[in-house]
């Protein structure tokens, strides 16, 4: 089978930079555990080797010992984490992605001067719970053409809309061109991170040249299943974490194979699904 690669796939700037910060906190422990607020990306065999290296994955502050390490994942988290774990006396390792604290300051700063936030994305990922946290969790959150009419927008308020940095572009546009028809005082802020928009734009290219496309990455990583609906309105597409969810039965009436990846997909597991793919 011939493979062709996607022009930008695996890991991005700001889940490389969380790795490696947390990677080198590992290296140079000690004795005391070193936890994460939930998992570091959404990718369970990455998290799995961190996990061999001490890393204790817990889900709530209470928890942790006081004086103990935190590492804050690349999602980011609400304000009121850094406040309680101030209480704690813990030690904050930050590895909240860049783009994803521009959005708390762009919240933080717009609803301190009176203007409600909307947040395009889905209200039960982790990003979008840390960036309601910095507008008193007050934020009002949109993933569908059908939430817009569910809400009521006050005629003489003032909103700005960002979005989830893993938002597929065409839809953030779609939202935002709604909500100009409803809302008289709108500041767009366009929060997609450019690996985002790479990713997705060079995944359509590749979509359009193969019989079929394999995208890996977890099942609950929001970039990665915005890269499976996007090269399936193209080509026959296989979302997979691993090579070992791949069918060779299946994949025996392909002859060229496009293959792309989420931003929290490794180079070893992208590797081993390329090989795969070469051997059909």
């Amino acid at each position: 089978m011939e493979v062709r690669i996607a022009e930008n796939a695996g890991f991005c700037f700001g889940v490389k930079r969380a790795m490696k910060m947390a990677w080198d906190e590992l290296e140079n422990k000690e004795d005391d555990d070193i936890y994460s607020l939930g998992p570091l990306i959404h990718n369970k065999q990455a998290v799995d080797k961190y996990k061999e290296k001490g890393l204790v994955e817990i889900d709530s502050l209470d928890k942790i010992p006081n004086d103990s390490k935190l590492i804050i994942r690349s999602h980011g988290v609400g304000k009121n984490v850094y406040t309680d774990s101030e209480s704690k006396n813990m030690d904050i390792i930050d590895t909240t992605c860049p783009f994803v604290k521009k959005i708390h300051d762009i919240v933080k700063e717009f609803s301190s001067k009176g203007y409600r936030i909307i947040v395009i994305g889905n209200a039960n990922h982790p990003e979008i719970i840390g960036i309601n946290g910095w507008c008193d969790n007050e934020a009002i959150v949109i993933n569908s053409e059908e939430e817009i009419d569910n809400n009521l927008f006050d005629p003489c308020d003032k909103y700005c809309v960002v979005s989830q940095t893993t938002a597929n572009l065409e839809f953030f546009d779609k939202i935002v061109n709604m909500l100009k028809e409803k809302i008289n005082n709108l500041t767009v802020k366009n929060t997609i991170c450019f690996a985002t928009k790479e990713r997705q734009l060079s995944a359509i290219d590749l979509a359009n040249e193969v019989d079929c496309m394999v995208v890996i990455g977890g099942k609950h990583s929001s970039n990665t299943q915005k890269l499976v609906n996007i090269c399936k309105g193209i080509v026959p597409t296989f979302s997979i974490e691993t090579k070992e969810e791949l069918d060779k039965d299946i994949l025996d009436g392909f002859k060229i194979a496009g293959v792309t990846a989420g931003a929290s997909t490794p180079d070893w597991i992208i590797d081993e699904v390329i090989k795969y793919l070469k051997e059909i």
